[in-house]
């Protein structure tokens, strides 16, 4: 868990909880996170979590291979639009990829659940219609 919040000096704070309960603070002195700080937040939530709004949608934009088990990638969010990214280990881009595969799974799940209410309603209407002989051969 991840929230965001400014000091006294109006610096933004990231709080980072971590599993083990301890927590964790980046305080950004520009506006702009510098590109450690954001690795070291990434690494503790994940690839898929946004160092700038927490957002849980971040997804790869490009990627290359950088070595033995790393990868190049750049980052973007999509409700802020931030973009980032760096050279990451084999681990972070295999968790970052379970996510991505979570999230598709999600919206495939979704998408059935949607096809199937709008077909249920089509005939609906195309039940009504018969019954009420509004359907007539040049509808065809």
């Amino acid at each position: 868990m991840a929230s965001r919040m400014s000091t006294p000096d109006r610096h933004p704070v990231r709080r980072v909880v971590l599993p083990s309960g301890k927590t964790v603070e980046v305080v950004y002195f520009d506006d702009s996170a510098p590109t450690e700080a954001v690795r070291d937040v990434q690494q503790l939530e994940g690839l898929h979590v946004c160092p700038c709004c927490a957002s849980h949608l971040v997804h790869p934009i490009s990627w290359t291979g950088d070595g033995p088990q790393r990868w190049a990638m750049t980052l973007q969010c999509p409700n802020c639009t931030w973009l980032g990214g760096g050279s990451f280990e084999q681990e972070l881009v295999d968790q970052l990829e379970d996510e991505l595969d979570r999230g598709s799974k999600a919206l495939v799940r979704d998408l059935k659940r949607l096809v199937r209410a709008n077909m249920e309603d089509e005939i609906d209407r195309f039940v009504q219609a018969l019954e009420v002989d509004a359907i007539l051969p040049m509808d065809f």
